[in-house]
């Protein structure tokens, strides 16, 4: 009796063990995170980039004589289309006419003189001095034509007058303001990292406030050798072909410009989490029960996922929800 008493104890002792394993074998499992995980891959995704900018003429003179004038005319007005080589502003040629006589008056000493020595009636010095005369009057006149009418040196358009008719003219404004407005242009400061990407000639779309997502095309015209020190950028500019003189100088312009495609993983929105009192983000990733908290640097927003520049390799599994209970290493049951 004594030794089935004995054998009872100790079953009972091993049922209590076995009891107190299994209750840690619950209180174990109960405490591991429950998460749901789905698992990434890579795409290749375009690389663009969008910048600000602000049209421009191509061109832009000003137009002004030498030296003050009385303005007596003044032909075109603000937005109006000009000519190169038309007449734009008169000013005062009351000096004109007496320049003229004076030059018609020296070209008839100068015939005289040259007669007299061709038969030797006048000496090589007469003859030479007569000549420069003749040269003096005629750069003078052709200088006052110059200075007393103004032409449009380039074709454009009149953006800015600052006189009127009877006005005179001081050093302080130009009369008028001419910029060619086929082609514009758009002046991009663009990120040093794409430096080596960026030649001549390369396609750029280019969006309007003016014509909302209507795309314009501007191609690279010149590409600026220098790296701004505080920026860390360098301009470049973009020619737009503007024959129907739609897109017009100081138009707010939108430049998105294409570095090609890179094979970039893309992960869930969900999968992200943002480090309190930064500006990190940290996606959760499972492997063998367990989970490691990796920093990530993303890329473009891409309809409900985002670009994955590097912290996540393509076919790794992420954790899209139960975040909030989980730590770097802990060990997590997935779930449906």
């Amino acid at each position: 009796m004594k030794y089935i008493k004995t054998l009872s104890l100790v079953a009972l002792a091993m049922l209590a063990v076995a009891c107190k394993n299994d209750d840690k074998a619950a209180t174990t499992q109960q405490q591991k995170v429950q998460v749901k995980i789905a698992k990434v891959t890579s795409e290749d995704i375009p690389q663009t980039e969008t910048y600000t900018a602000t049209v421009e003429s191509d061109l832009k003179n000003n137009i002004a004589p030498n030296t003050p004038y009385r303005i007596e005319k003044i032909y075109v007005d603000v937005g109006d289309p000009v000519r190169k080589g038309q007449v734009l502003v008169q000013l005062d040629a009351s000096n004109l006419q007496q320049l003229k006589l004076q030059l018609e008056n020296q070209k008839i000493e100068f015939n005289r003189t040259a007669q007299l020595y061709q038969v030797g009636g006048a000496s090589k010095a007469e003859y030479d001095n007569a000549k420069l005369q003749l040269d003096v009057f005629s750069t003078q006149l052709k200088q006052l034509m110059e200075n007393t009418q103004l032409v449009a040196p380039i074709n454009g358009v009149v953006t800015v007058r600052n006189y009127d008719n009877g006005d005179m003219y001081s050093n302080e404004k130009p009369i008028l303001t001419i910029e060619q407005t086929n082609p514009v242009k758009v002046m991009v400061n663009i990120s040093e990292v794409y430096y080596k990407d960026i030649y001549k000639g390369m396609p750029i779309d280019i969006q309007l406030d003016a014509y909302g997502d209507e795309t314009f095309y501007g191609k690279v015209t010149i590409v600026y050798p220098t790296i701004d020190l505080d920026t860390h950028t360098f301009p470049v500019e973009v020619i737009i072909n503007n024959a129907d003189q739609r897109v017009r100088p100081g138009m707010f312009a939108r430049a998105t410009v294409n570095f090609g495609s890179k094979n970039h993983v893309l992960v869930p929105d969900e999968a992200l989490v943002k480090q309190i009192g930064a500006g990190d983000r940290y996606v959760y990733v499972y492997k063998d029960g367990k989970v490691s908290y990796n920093k990530v640097h993303l890329g473009k927003h891409i309809g409900t996922k985002y670009e994955i520049l590097d912290g996540v390799n393509s076919g790794d599994e992420v954790v899209i929800a139960g975040q909030s209970r989980l730590a770097n290493g802990k060990e997590v049951e997935v779930v449906k």
